[in-house]
């Protein structure tokens, strides 16, 4: 009898002033984790906010089961940072980025050293193309799985 392989665990961080906005119309969490779990099994979720983020934004990507992380600063640094952390937890497979920056390019690639598989989330206009090429795998959210 053949086993199957055990579903990869996955961490997913999300640059909320980069891809959560007006522009790109109403982005479901709820569907990007659907599309997100044909790849494993979703352990941790993260969305990174400003400090002008409103009282109504945190509270409807809390309401998706996502932790709520509010920088005073630069949002990507504290991204960058919370997902070097996770190079080291041997609980999580995959680190997928939702996210459109360029700055994000030397975090999957450390990522990838660490032996963890990388997913990056975005949408047009302006996805690095950079950062598509630098991922394992790449999710475009301008299609309407995700809104």
């Amino acid at each position: 009898m053949k086993r199957s392989a055990k579903p990869k665990n996955i961490a997913l961080l999300v640059d909320g002033p980069n891809v959560l906005r007006r522009e790109f119309g109403n982005i479901d969490l709820e569907k990007v984790k659907k599309e997100l779990s044909k790849y494993g099994q979703a352990k941790v979720l993260q969305v990174f906010l400003d400090q002008y983020a409103s009282n109504k934004l945190i509270e409807a990507v809390s309401n998706q089961g996502f932790e709520v992380i509010v920088m005073p600063c630069d949002v990507d640094v504290g991204m960058a940072v919370a997902a070097t952390e996770l190079f080291f937890n041997p609980h999580i497979d995959m680190i997928a980025l939702m996210t459109r920056d360029s700055h994000f390019q030397s975090v999957v690639t450390r990522a990838k050293m660490h032996g963890k598989g990388t997913i990056v989330l975005g949408m047009e206009p302006s996805f690095s193309v950079a950062l598509k090429n630098s991922a394992d795998i790449v999710i475009m959210l301008n299609d309407e799985q995700a809104r």
